[in-house]
């Protein structure tokens, strides 16, 4: 397949809005067919024609598109049409562009379904346009976004990346690139899509400040056309210490040319800035004390915004982005907006509903409206997620409202349970999965995303627009695709799914919790290996992202390591840096020779972060992105950032000279011998726990010498013998042919040279022979299922079920669509998951089921689900998770957010034997993660045990 085509094909499976195979109309590739236009012919571009009179924006449009033309084909058109006689590009507005007018008149082209729509585009090869041009690509705008749509659709068909300058991905070069024939009409179906740049200090403010002396208009460029090069059309400027009108007055006048729609944020209304109060307020920023001041200062951002398109917010919060009472003040609040209202129209001119505006159901606002708050019908309701990506409120559905309704979403942000800036820790499959909900509650006016320092979050950027474009399109194999397709993008399409994968697991490694949040008892060194599984993930990522960095050409290196290389060896690095942390702690506390040795580790690594972001910002893009990887990550001990990263607490032994036998034993966090106590280790069967491990270690510095003895002859210790310098890993290992059926208690005896003696009790359990066992096998008093893994998913009432890959902290996710049916009782339609099981014994067990942490959205008093074994009548278990501090679920919702699930549990009495699990669907909205039967306690982890052995 030619590399053109490749490239199609992996973006019609993942974003169809910019691509299409080589047949498809106005579809850009090497490969001709019938009918098809050069658009670079031997090296040769074809030139970009536009009307001078045409709106601001389509002409620096043009001119970015003539560029890529230049760069992709390595030479630029003359003013004629280039190498390729009487054929070019010929791109308007309609009814701004005598030109594109006249051609849609005389061809009699069809624009039925482009004049009048919001922001719609036309692409479409037409013959002899008009005099002295034979042939022509046509891109008709129905407004000036249209038109500048279709022309940056046209950039990225041909190859150029929307992240050309924000990520130094370099246009490929194509000799040769047609389009096909045909006409492709697009336009997107959420009508404000933009970002939010928040949180931007040290890094993107830094940067900014050395880059350009500041958030100026050379600084905005930048922002804009990345916008505009995702078909995105709006954006909140950086606000802490910021004012985007009064930093410099340029700013808002080329976001109007270019075509940007500039709004503000939910907690700064009347487009003025929160900083632009202590600059230019007088008095306390609180409307009973100062109203006449503050209807001042609002009055005057109106004026400021003019004609300016603008998006203006109503509301007020309290100063600093805080409540503005302790009591949910609606008739104040009301009475605000009311005059917020009365302002714009008195100095529009015109009435209110005509200028477009929103109001932000953040935090405590949304208690307002939960609570009657009255909200004139044009104005738009602004829903947000708790700030960790779960969308708080959405509409009923059906519901409908004349200003609409959007979705403020967070990749980043400061506030608890802590803050996370540093690095990308969103999965995009949680945020389909959310903003498809949002979707189909109707939330199709606004959507914007706080993307941080927009850096390191380009993945996700590119997804949320590319999916706000078009949610209907954005189907789950075209999820599914995308990271790939994105890859390919940025890097050719040769090793294109590698890169995907790569991107997709680093994000859910991440996902699992986030950098700031770890610290050296996230992961658990004692039980199930957790600690070395985690690891072996990333070591396993790493060794693939340096094999295939290796093999890329050098041109794509500067992206490459800021879009895959950083991310990856960075995360991977703060991860082993927490477990050599934790190491050392736990080899202190067992008197472990090699504890300064893990200390050592871990200062090794944290300044192996320091290095890896001094490569980011000063040997990358000739050192374009200094600062860009400030933000302090290590060392966190409360929401708030520390200034710089920390190294965590260590600790040093004092190591004796002569060898002396320890022993570690699994599940045990004591260094054997411990005086008058014996060591045991947890218990063994044949089917899910067949091997057990042991260390033999020194507390001295010269080698020694042991021997294990084990009291029966189908219990084996390998090695039975060794010199220990360091430590020896043991291994402790069963003949199950050998052992009788029932429960035994074998004993291995360990003896050092240096006479140390540590005797370790072994339960082994040998289920009868002849029992018929099949499904997941209880081992070691649990059963761990992941939810995809069901043996039966039966669909009733209109409902399907479908499982979103990779989404969560260990494989995927499960839930129920569509989620917009109502409610219903357990098995009222027969909707459910089964698993089958093997139990050993009867007896009450507890049913931990791992949940994405999905709120309470049509505030039904939390998301229900049923629960059963065997035949016993379904349990109700309610996932209730509230963000509103003081609330009875806010601790439950703090835990969640820190550790991206929630486990609701239930207690069941079960029998001995083959048994069914079902999962009962009763509420939409709900995600299934995992599933865990627990007899007596689980040993603790992190990520819980591995799946249990399906028979």
């Amino acid at each position: 397949m030619r590399i053109a085509t490749l490239l199609a094909t992996l973006f019609l499976a993942a974003a169809p809005v910019h691509a299409n195979d080589c047949a498809a109309p106005a579809a850009v590739c090497e490969r001709p067919v019938p009918g098809a236009l050069p658009l670079i012919e031997d090296g040769r571009p074809l030139a970009v024609l536009v009307d001078d009179d045409d709106l601001p924006g389509v002409a620096r449009a043009a001119g970015d598109l003539r560029a890529d033309l230049a760069a992709v084909a390595g030479a630029a058109s003359d003013a004629t049409g280039g190498f390729l006689p009487r054929t070019a590009i010929i791109a308007g507005t309609l009814g701004h562009s005598p030109r594109i007018d006249r051609i849609v008149r005389e061809q009699g082209i069809d624009t039925g379904d482009v004049a009048g729509r919001w922001e719609a585009y036309l692409l479409q090869v037409v013959e002899a346009p008009e005099p002295g041009i034979e042939r022509a690509l046509l891109v008709v705008g129905s407004d000036r976004r249209g038109t500048v749509f279709g022309l940056y659709e046209l950039s990225r068909r041909i190859g150029v990346s929307p992240w050309t300058w924000w990520a130094d991905v370099p246009p490929p070069r194509r000799g040769t690139l047609h389009a096909a024939p045909g006409r492709f009409v697009d336009a997107p179906a959420v009508r404000y899509r933009g970002i939010f740049i928040n949180d931007e200090d040290p890094a993107l403010g830094g940067w900014m400040n050395a880059t350009y002396g500041g958030p100026n208009h050379r600084f905005y460029e930048r922002v804009f056309e990345l916008i505009l090069r995702h078909k995105a059309n709006y954006l909140w400027p950086a606000m802490w210490g910021r004012a985007f009108h009064d930093d410099d007055p340029r700013n808002a006048e080329l976001a109007d040319e270019m075509g940007v729609v500039i709004g503000t944020t939910h907690h700064e209304p009347m487009m003025r800035a929160h900083v632009e109060w202590s600059r230019h307020g007088e008095g306390p920023w609180d409307y009973t004390r100062n109203r006449e001041r503050l209807q001042a200062f609002w009055r005057e951002g109106v004026e400021r915004m003019g004609a300016h398109e603008s998006v203006v917010t109503l509301g007020m919060r309290g100063d600093g982005d805080e409540p503005m009472s302790e009591d949910t003040a609606i008739d104040l609040l009301q009475g605000i907006v009311a005059d917020q209202r009365r302002i714009i129209a008195e100095v529009t001119g015109r009435p209110a509903e005509e200028t477009p505006q929103v109001w932000a159901l953040y935090k405590e606002v949304q208690d307002y409206f939960d609570a009657g708050m009255d909200v004139p019908d044009d104005v738009t309701l602004l829903f947000a997620d708790d700030n960790w990506g779960n969308v708080r409120r959405l509409p009923k559905p059906g519901e409908t409202r004349r200003g609409g309704y959007g979705m403020y979403y967070h990749f980043d942000y400061v506030g608890g349970p802590r803050n996370y800036k540093w690095i990308n820790t969103t999965q995009i499959e949680r945020a389909w999965e959310q903003m498809r909900l949002t979707w189909a509650h109707g939330v199709d006016r606004l959507w914007i995303v706080n993307v941080g320092d927009i850096k390191p979050m380009e993945l996700p950027i590119s997804f949320f627009l590319d999916q706000a474009w078009d949610p209907d399109g954005m189907t789950l194999e075209r999820m599914a695709a995308y990271p790939a397709a994105w890859a390919a993008e940025q890097f050719g399409p040769e090793h294109a799914g590698d890169i995907g994968d790569i991107l997709t697991r680093y994000t859910q490694y991440n996902a699992r919790r986030k950098p700031e949040l770890l610290t050296a008892e996230t992961w658990s060194l004692l039980n199930f290996g957790e600690a070395e599984r985690m690891l072996a993930d990333w070591d396993a990522l790493v060794e693939r992202t340096l094999r295939i960095g290796a093999a890329l050409p050098a041109t794509l290196r500067d992206a490459w390591y800021q879009l895959v290389e950083y991310p990856v060896l960075a995360s991977a690095n703060i991860n082993r840096l927490y477990v050599a942390v934790a190491r050392n702690r736990l080899y202190t506390e067992q008197g472990r020779a090699s504890a300064n040795a893990w200390a050592e580790e871990a200062e090794r690594l944290f300044a192996r972060d320091a290095e890896l972001a001094r490569v980011y910002e000063q040997d990358i893009a000739g050192g374009k992105w200094i600062h860009m990887m400030s933000q302090p990550r290590i060392g966190y001990t409360h929401w708030q950032q520390p200034d710089r990263n920390v190294m965590p607490a260590l600790a040093r032994v004092d190591v004796r000279e002569r060898g002396t036998m320890g022993v570690a034993v699994e599940g045990d966090a004591r260094g054997w011998p411990v005086p008058t106590l014996s060591a045991s280790l947890p218990a063994m069967d044949p089917i899910g726990a067949t091997t057990r491990g042991l260390v033999v270690f020194n507390r001295g510095t010269a080698p020694f010498r042991y021997t294990a003895r084990s009291d029966t002859p189908w219990l084996r210790v390998l090695p039975d013998a060794a010199e220990v310098a360091d430590e020896q890993a043991v291994r402790v290992e069963v003949d199950w042919d050998a052992v009788p059926e029932g429960e035994h208690v074998a004993r291995i005896d360990l003896l050092g040279s240096d006479r140390t003696e540590v005797r370790v009790s072994v339960p082994v359990r040998v289920p009868p022979r002849g029992a018929r066992i099949a499904g997941f096998v209880e081992s070691e008093g649990h059963v761990a299922i992941e939810a995809a893994h069901h043996a039966r998913a039966v669909a009733g009432g209109g409902v399907e079920w479908q499982t979103i890959p990779n989404l969560g902290r260990t494989l995927s996710g499960v839930t129920a669509w569509p989620a917009t049916l109502p409610p219903h009782a357990p098995g009222e339609h027969g909707t459910r998951l089964e698993y089958p099981v093997h139990l050993h014994e009867a007896g009450e067990v507890e049913v931990r089921v791992v949940l994405s942490p999905t709120l309470d959205y049509q505030a039904r008093g939390g998301l229900r689900f049923g629960v059963s074994i065997g035949d016993a009548p379904p349990q109700v278990v309610t996932m209730s998770l509230d963000p509103t501090p003081g609330h009875r679920d806010f601790r439950a919702w703090e835990r969640a957010v820190s550790d991206s699930v929630h486990v609701a549990t239930s207690r069941h009495r079960v029998e001995a034997g083959p048994q069914t699990l079902t999962l009962w669907h009763m509420d939409p909205g709900v995600v299934f993660q995992r599933i865990e039967i627990v007899r007596d306690g689980l040993r603790p982890t992190y990520l819980g045990p591995p799946e249990s052995v399906r028979r």
